[in-house]
């Protein structure tokens, strides 16, 4: 009977990588880790599946219809949508065994059934750091967390990006001045600014219910450029009577002063008071980072401070600071735009070919290399030495050992570079002396 041939194909919203291309992901995310660690952090890995009571504790209305919910017998199962809402749980469920404060990093996948579009992932992955407090956290942290985003940045080859910083009580501040009563809901217009444009927000605003002179403070306050210094300087001369406010200037200005002291240079990070971040949940400092050099990117990596993680979890306040990286969108637009490109990434260093029946010969080598973390592959298949070597060129290894009746005589090897075709037979500890550099 015949096999009724199913065509090969994955959802829409799924990224799946051929080897090269994969390589050169894994190489981003492990720079990602070493610089997370690298100040600090420490590792932790939350389940893919949560309870859904768990889960959808601090959700509801747009989030909700986005998770991908099931039910398993009697249990109410949902595939995370954040590290967030996790890592919520996990303080919770170990207060008693973590030292605060915490600072954890966590790399892994999330889901989201979002609309099919370009750019826009249902699977994908978050790298995520959070510094979780025990009922309080220093405002010092939030000067550190744009020193990881430089350090980051830095080390996956970019130097001209720019990390701007406000802070939510400013702009939460200025509108009670305002007598704005939705204060959350302007902060979710004003968040759209990238997208619409001023005119949009002054539109949105207008559809809010706010009047023309509110509007156009709202606009003004949002425009006020120059200088870290100069922008501190707008601020306080605009002498808004309101304790938000005044929380917030404090927060921004001690949160501008350090970060120099961290060691992110002064071109690389920006006050913006237009960056307001719309989830609901951020409290104070927010971040978001930008490509100068590609600005329809939009932003490539961002968070802020909260008050209190894990209020549906346990009567304790965890107030935090955090940034996240969706690496996988990131990934795909730097690939898309050519910004980083496949260029013969390859893992093994070097295949060793045995011929004339010095398998076994072939296989003490690759033992004696492995040994030395040189990466090796042994070729076992029978066929023609060059669909040997046209092997080796395809995946871009980069020498090829071959070994024959006459090179185990002479206690020898045949070492070849693919690249630029020179051939020799030498020893195997000179070879070895090849192969290190």
């Amino acid at each position: 009977m015949d096999v009724q041939i199913i065509k090969p194909s994955i959802l829409p919203g799924f990224m799946e990588l051929l080897p090269g291309d994969q390589i050169l992901f894994n190489d981003m995310m492990d720079r990602i880790r070493n610089n997370y660690e690298k100040f600090g952090f420490l590792p932790i890995d939350t389940p893919i599946i949560e309870k859904s009571e768990v889960l959808l504790a601090k959700g509801g209305g747009e989030t909700e219809k986005q998770i991908y919910r099931f039910q398993r017998g009697d249990n109410d199962l949902s595939l995370r949508f954040d590290l967030t809402v996790p890592l919520a749980r996990y303080v919770a469920q170990h207060f008693s065994e973590i030292s605060f404060p915490f600072r954890r990093y966590q790399i892994g996948k999330v889901y989201r059934g979002e609309r099919n579009q370009k750019g826009r992932f249902r699977e994908f992955y978050q790298c995520d750091i959070d510094i979780i407090g025990n009922e309080n956290l220093s405002i010092i942290n939030d000067a550190e967390i744009p020193s990881v985003i430089y350090s980051t940045f830095k080390e996956l080859g970019f130097d001209d990006f720019t990390i701007k910083i406000n802070n939510r009580k400013v702009l939460s501040g200025f509108f009670q001045w305002l007598k704005i009563k939705d204060s959350k809901a302007v902060l979710r217009i004003i968040d759209k600014l990238d997208k619409i444009g001023m005119s949009g927000v002054g539109e949105e605003l207008s559809e809010l219910g706010l009047n023309e002179n509110i509007i156009e403070k709202i606009k003004k306050f949002m425009s006020i450029k120059g200088s870290n210094e100069e922008i501190l300087d707008n601020l306080k001369s605009l002498n808004i009577d309101n304790d938000i406010f005044k929380l917030g200037f404090e927060e921004l200005n001690f949160v501008a002063k350090y970060i120099k002291d961290f060691g992110v240079p002064e071109k690389n990070y920006v006050l913006d008071l237009s960056i307001a971040r719309g989830l609901d949940y951020y409290t104070g400092t927010v971040y978001e980072t930008f490509l100068n050099d590609y600005p329809k990117l939009g932003s490539i990596c961002s968070g802020g401070r909260y008050d209190n993680l894990a209020a549906h979890y346990i009567k304790r306040s965890l107030p935090g600071v955090g940034i996240s990286i969706g690496l996988s969108r990131l990934f795909s637009q730097l690939m898309e735009e050519k910004i980083i490109e496949n260029k013969k990434n390859f893992l093994t260093k070097v295949l060793i070919i045995p011929m004339d029946d010095c398998l076994k010969e072939g296989i003490e080598v690759a033992t004696i290399l492995r040994k030395e973390n040189i990466y090796t592959q042994v070729y076992t298949e029978e066929g023609k030495i060059g669909k040997k070597f046209n092997y080796a060129d395809k995946l871009n290894i980069p020498y090829v050992i071959i070994i024959g009746s006459q090179e185990v005589e002479d206690k020898a090897v045949t070492i070849k570079n693919i690249n630029s075709g020179n051939q020799e037979t030498m020893e195997l500890s000179e070879a070895l002396k090849i192969l290190k550099n």
